[in-house]
Formats: C-alpha cells, sequence, structure tokens
C-alpha cells in the first residue's frame, strides 16, 4: 500500500495535509496537479488537497478530501 497527495503550490490546506503526514513518519508521494493534471484526472480529482491510498496495483482503495485528521489517520493506519 502507498499513499499520494494530490496538491497545489500555496495551497494552506495542501500544506496542512504535508505537515500532519510528515508527523507521522509514513512515506507518501505528493503529486503537483498544476504539474501532471492527468494524474488528477485519473483520480477524478475536483479539488485539492486530496490523499488517497494505492493498492499494490496502484488502484484506489480509500481517500481524504481536505485537511480531515481521522480520516488521514485511517490512511495511515493502512500503511503502517
Amino acid at each position: 500500500m502507498k499513499i499520494i497527495k494530490l496538491e497545489q503550490p500555496n495551497c494552506n490546506p495542501c500544506k496542512m495535509v504535508s505537515n500532519y503526514l510528515n508527523d507521522t513518519g509514513v512515506e507518501y508521494e505528493t503529486v503537483d496537479v498544476t504539474q501532471e493534471p492527468e494524474v488528477a484526472a485519473r483520480f477524478e480529482v475536483m479539488g485539492v488537497p486530496v490523499t488517497i491510498l494505492l493498492n499494490e496495483k496502484g488502484e484506489e482503495v480509500k481517500r481524504c478530501i481536505g485537511f480531515k485528521p481521522d480520516e488521514l489517520d485511517k490512511l495511515v493506519r493502512e500503511v503502517v
């Protein structure tokens, strides 16, 4: 399982999610949707931040839209 976070530069909620994930020590990949719009389209992202848990095949298992610590905790627990 792996976590990806879709974000935009200068997005305060995106920074809050990054800080939260960094505090947990979990590894995650960051995708700037302004630089990689095809990734946003693949996951049908309408706004950021979106944090997505992917299985080994790269398929979405769960997602958290926005900065919601309780939901982010659930994603992190799946990885650690």
